[in-house]
């Protein structure tokens, strides 16, 4: 008997989301013969995908339980119940992957996972990179919070924070690739666009 409609719904969903991943993963294999850096070559790449792929499974799992459970263990319990915000963080959650979808037509053949040294890909500027430098890591932050709205427990309050923590280190660490490889055209995009949030159009960035 489902118990929880929003959390078997977001679970779903961000099983589709990750699910949409492998197949992009698959697809650049068939492609040009590499996993788009799923593994990363560098070492510190591969060490933090050690804590976060666990940290996806639990984000998919989890609100799968919940909507089953009941009552969850003590780690699972929602620290709070709220109907009306449950199904509003749906909606944005819903939202934020249909955006996701765009982001990853938008980037082609350039989307990757993570930083390869080795390689250069094309620098995509346009569609919803000409508002924030990385959508879709700024995407995935909203999916996790929306999930966090839904099953709020200690569980999901300690995968949320590792999941966004990473994110945002991640950010970083591209934005140092990419500046290495594109130069002065990176600096400047840097300049002009917001990292996660769109930055208020000024005089100077007209």
């Amino acid at each position: 008997m489902i118990v929880n409609w929003p959390a078997l719904v977001v679970g779903l969903m961000i099983g589709a989301y990750w699910a949409r991943v492998l197949k992009l993963v698959r697809k650049a294999r068939r492609a040009h013969g590499s996993d788009a850096n799923f593994v990363p070559p560098e070492l510190l790449g591969r060490i933090l995908r050690i804590v976060w792929y666990p940290a996806v499974g639990i984000w998919i799992l989890h609100p799968l339980l919940n909507s089953f459970l009941n009552p969850p263990p003590p780690f699972m319990d929602p620290v709070f119940h709220s109907p009306v915000v449950q199904w509003i963080a749906l909606l944005v959650a819903g939202a934020a992957f249909v955006a996701t979808l765009v982001c990853w037509k938008k980037m082609g053949k350039s989307w990757r996972m993570g930083i390869n040294p080795d390689e250069k890909t094309q620098l995509i500027l346009s569609g919803p990179y000409e508002y924030v430098r990385h959508p879709i890591y700024a995407l995935s932050s909203v999916l996790m919070l929306a999930t966090l709205a839904i099953v709020p427990s200690s569980l999901m309050i300690a995968t949320a924070a590792c999941h966004l923590l990473l994110l945002q280190w991640e950010a970083r660490r591209e934005e140092k690739y990419l500046v290495g490889i594109h130069g002065s055209a990176y600096e400047s995009y840097m300049g002009r666009v917001g990292r996660f949030i769109p930055r208020p159009k000024t005089s100077s960035n007209l």
